[in-house]
Parts: C-alpha cells; sequence; structure tokens
C-alpha cells in the first residue's frame, strides 16, 4: 500500500496570506486539535452535535473519536492508510474522521450519490482498505466490491449487518465497543496527509485532492476568523453534507474550532423538513446553494415559517442570483452572503462579508488568501478588465493523487488556477462571468451561456434555469436554455417568445437563447449544484 505521509506544501506558512491572518502551527501537528483542543478549553459539557434526538456534547464526541481511532488502530493499519467513508451526516461522521486523523490514519470523503463503478474507483485510486459505510449504502458497496475494488473490512454505521457480504462486516457499535476513550494524537507533521476528497468529476475521472494537517485551522483563522465570527454559543445548520468540502468546513472545520454546535440530518434535503429542523433546533447560522434557497422560498406555507433565530445565512458553489437574494430577504429579512471557494483550496476565499455586501456579487478577497485576475497568457489583468481567476492560500491541496498531468494543469508556480472568469469592480468585488472554458462562438459572436442564464432568471416567471452550448446535428454551435417556471406558470410558444425577447432587451439582441426546454426541475449533482453535465449528455 503506498502510505506516503508527508508532502511538500507548494506555499508555505511565510506567504503574504499566512502572515495576514497571524498563521502559525508548529511542525508536529496534528488536524484532531480542531476537535480535542475543546476539552482543554472547558468546553467538554457544551453541546457539539444535535442530530435526531441524539444530544452529544464535546466530551462524548471526544470519547467515541477515539475509541474510533483505537479501534482503527487495532486492525493493523499502517500510518497514513486510507479509510474510506461513505458516509451521511450523523454522529458517526465526525467521530471516525477525528479518530481515523488523530490515530494517524487518513479518511477519505465520498459522495454518497455515488454509483458503484464510482466507488470502486474511490477504493483502487486511493488504496483504502476499510470502508465505513451506512447502512442503507451497502447494496452499492457491495456492487463495487464485487467488480473487482478490495478492501479487508467493512464497518457498518447506522444500521444493521447483512446476513452475507463480499467482505468481513461489523457493525459501528461492535466496531469501537470496549475500546480506549483515550487516544494520544499521532505525532504527525504539518505537512502530512490529513484527509482526502474527490472532485465532481466534470472533466474526467474524479481527481483525489489531498490535504494536509494545517489545512482545517487555516480556513478556520481565514474565513472562519474573518466572515463567519463563529462562537461557543452560535448553533450552525448545513445543508451541504460533510462529504462536500463546503459543508465539510461548515459542519466541521468551524463550528469545532469555536466549541459551537452543529445540526447534522441525514437523508435528501427536502424544504419541509429542512423549515421543520430550523424551527426545532433554532440555529443562528445557515448554510445553503442557490438552487436550496429557491426551492425554499417556493415551498408551499414557506411565509409563515419561523426562521428567527437566524443572524447570518451562507451561499456558495453556485453563483446566487440577485432576485434570489432579494426575494429571501424579502420574505425573512435576512441577507445572504454569497461566496466563492473550491476543494482544491478546502472552503471559500472571496466571500461577501456582513457589512460589507454586494447583491450579486461573489465578494471580496478573503485575508489569508491572494487573488489575482489573469488574461489569456497568464498576464495580470488592468482593473475593471475581465479575467482568469488565480488563488493561492496555505489551505491549498499540493497534488492530485496519481495524476500529475492534472495537478500541473492546475497547480501552476504556487498558484490554483481555478478556471474562473472574473472581473473586479473599484470597490473590491469579484462578479462572475462564466467559465474560461465555457465561453462559445454563436453566429460569429463571442458568447457567455452564464450570461443568459443570470439575465433569464432575473424574469419574474422564471424560477431557475440553466444555459449551456450546445452543438446541433449540423456541427454548428448554439444555446439552450432549461428553464424552471414558477408554480402556476407553464411553458408554451409564447412564453418563450417573451423570454427570448426579455433577454434581448437585457444584453444584446444576439444572445438570446436559441432553444428553449421547460421542465418540471432541473437535475442536482450530490452537492446540490445543477448536474450540467447530465444536461449536456441529453442533448
Amino acid at each position: 500500500m503506498n502510505n506516503t505521509k508527508t508532502i511538500h506544501d507548494p506555499v508555505g506558512l511565510d506567504t503574504a496570506g499566512a502572515v495576514e491572518i497571524g498563521f502559525s502551527v508548529s511542525e508536529r501537528y496534528n488536524a484532531s486539535s480542531v476537535l480535542f483542543d475543546n476539552l482543554d478549553a472547558g468546553r467538554g459539557g457544551r453541546t457539539a452535535i444535535l442530530s435526531d434526538g441524539v444530544h452529544l456534547t464535546y466530551a462524548a464526541l471526544c470519547f467515541l473519536a477515539s475509541q474510533a481511532g483505537n479501534a482503527l488502530k487495532r486492525t493493523g493499519l499502517a500510518r497514513a492508510d486510507r479509510i474510506a467513508l461513505l458516509l451521511d451526516d450523523t454522529p458517526v461522521y465526525p467521530a471516525v474522521f477525528f479518530g481515523a486523523v488523530r490515530a494517524g490514519y487518513v479518511p477519505v470523503l465520498l459522495n454518497t450519490l455515488s454509483p458503484a463503478d464510482l466507488v470502486r474507483y474511490y477504493i483502487e485510486d486511493s488504496d483504502a482498505s476499510i470502508v465505513v459505510v451506512e447502512a442503507n449504502l451497502l447494496p452499492v458497496l457491495s456492487e463495487a466490491l464485487t467488480g473487482g475494488a478490495s478492501v479487508k473490512l467493512v464497518v457498518v454505521a447506522n444500521g444493521d449487518v447483512p446476513d452475507e457480504f463480499p467482505v468481513e462486516t461489523v457493525s459501528w457499535e461492535g466496531f469501537v465497543a470496549d475500546q480506549s476513550p483515550v487516544l494520544a494524537a499521532a505525532d504527525t507533521h504539518r505537512d502530512d496527509m490529513a484527509f482526502w476528497m474527490y472532485s465532481s468529476g466534470s472533466t474526467g475521472r474524479p481527481k483525489g485532492i489531498v490535504h494536509l494537517q494545517h489545512d482545517m485551522p487555516y480556513t478556520q483563522l481565514s474565513y472562519g476568523e474573518h466572515v463567519l465570527k463563529l462562537t461557543e454559543d452560535d448553533i450552525v445548520y448545513s445543508v451541504p453534507k460533510i462529504f462536500f468540502a463546503y459543508g465539510f468546513g461548515n459542519a466541521v472545520t468551524f463550528p469545532f474550532s469555536v466549541g459551537a454546535a452543529v445540526i447534522l440530518k441525514p437523508g435528501r434535503p427536502e424544504p419541509g423538513p429542512i423549515y421543520d429542523t430550523i424551527e426545532q433546533h433554532r440555529p443562528t447560522v445557515f448554510f445553503g446553494l442557490p438552487t436550496l434557497y429557491n426551492a425554499l422560498v417556493a415551498h408551499k406555507g414557506s411565509a409563515e415559517r419561523d426562521l428567527s433565530s437566524l443572524h447570518m445565512c451562507i451561499s456558495a458553489a453556485e453563483p446566487l442570483p440577485e432576485v434570489t437574494f432579494n426575494a429571501w430577504e424579502s420574505r425573512y429579512g435576512l441577507q445572504i452572503l454569497e461566496g466563492l471557494g473550491s476543494t482544491e483550496v478546502l472552503h471559500i476565499y472571496v466571500s461577501n462579508f456582513v457589512n460589507d455586501l454586494c447583491k450579486g456579487a461573489s465578494g471580496k478577497r478573503v485575508p489569508g488568501y491572494e487573488v489575482e485576475l489573469r488574461d489569456m497568457d497568464d498576464n495580470p489583468v488592468e482593473q475593471g478588465e475581465p479575467g482568469t481567476m488565480w488563488v493561492r492560500g496555505d489551505s491549498q491541496t499540493p497534488l492530485y493523487w496519481n495524476q500529475p498531468e492534472k495537478t500541473a494543469e492546475t497547480m501552476r508556480d504556487d498558484w490554483i488556477y481555478t478556471g474562473d472568469r472574473f472581473q473586479l469592480d473599484d470597490a473590491g468585488f469579484y462578479h462572475f462571468e462564466g467559465r474560461a472554458d465555457d465561453l462559445i462562438k454563436v453566429s460569429g459572436q463571442w458568447i457567455y451561456p452564464l450570461e443568459i442564464e443570470r439575465c433569464l432568471n432575473d424574469h419574474p416567471d422564471v424560477q431557475e434555469s440553466c444555459v449551456l452550448g450546445v452543438v446541433q446535428q449540423n456541427g454548428l454551435m448554439t444555446t439552450k436554455a432549461w428553464i424552471v417556471l414558477k408554480t402556476g406558470k407553464t411553458g408554451s410558444s409564447a412564453v418563450t417568445a417573451e423570454l427570448r425577447g426579455y433577454v434581448k432587451t437585457k444584453l444584446l439582441p444576439y444572445k438570446y437563447p436559441r432553444i428553449i426546454e421547460y421542465r418540471d426541475d432541473l437535475p442536482k449533482t450530490g452537492t446540490g449544484k445543477i448536474d450540467r453535465q447530465e444536461l449536456k449528455l441529453g442533448t
């Protein structure tokens, strides 16, 4: 098994970003400190997790994490061996995550909506020998293992162990039973691997994104302290799941760094249960996505729901339409702080702030990160000119596992090439203009599909839309819009003409969508984004 531990950090701890936020960790550092330092701070009796009738204190969570780490050590794993986590958001997730990291192993966070062939790929690529899996995902894992992936042990959480399975299985309860609740942190280097995530795989196979021991505290000192400013009295509710880098920071790094409480809810996020959870547990900070905020506002009876406990709402992963911002603020009196991040950087590096906000903008640079806009020749652009965003900060991944060519494409001279095009205004706000590779030529004119999509989303009859460049049967490129209309509205030739006319009046006339398809909903990825790849493949 390839158990490489220490990886050269391409940025280092003495960059301008690290100096700006005063970031410093000792050479020997273990990321489980994010959780276990709460005991030294006297927070053992405070609530760490609220989850379907479970009220877990910090002392209890550290107890469980230590048991998990000791149970993993008992299996004979070597330092830096990988452990695949195919788990929903329950207390088992942070327990096994921190237990693995504390014992010196590397948890690999997997998308719970992955099909069997992708799970098999994850296991083989990461060389994971142990899988901790949600009981209801056993059929997917069974198919993955039958198809060739090799592991030595499967730990089943939140359900029964099957009578027959391709490899040895044990229940989570049986796995940690009788294990010591005391576990000293492994003597890891700050640049040792701590955990992995995988990219969404929109271009080829997903890439294994390696994060190091010091990356979690860096995101806390940057985004956590400068944007969220959580305290131990906060209660956090992140609808995006833990396996998603955005959700991981929301539900793990930031609340546990300050001793706040986090609400963990398994299952698919539906508007009704989300409102129920808010009214039951009274969170103070809410994390969502643009599509989710749209769905919540459109949900029947949403105007009567009580969101008075919230004082901050966050959105990321996709651009937040101004119409969505306005609808949410009008309904609940709450503004949404939009931000921009990536799995490669671990969390958000451009964000709006509570007292410094611009609707329709991704935000300003977050302290701790350097951001540049560059032209096609990698030269900085002039103020106000569009360019591709480059970013660097000490939470960025050093590499994609076993993919040197992809690593070279994205990690360039200590910078991350994001592939996202932005424009910087005079006030320091970055405005998203689309992907660098999304620019298409239609009838001899260059078009950014996202610009059309945003315009359509501003129309009062449109719930949400997606606009992409598609190739017609004649081989020519054109624009197609998939549109979900608001409740009570029906697609027709008259509506199509109106929407095209609307775009022509708001943008340059040639930018109107040539093809429009009406749908009841748009497909979503496991992270809640519009699944653009599925739409394009269906054309």
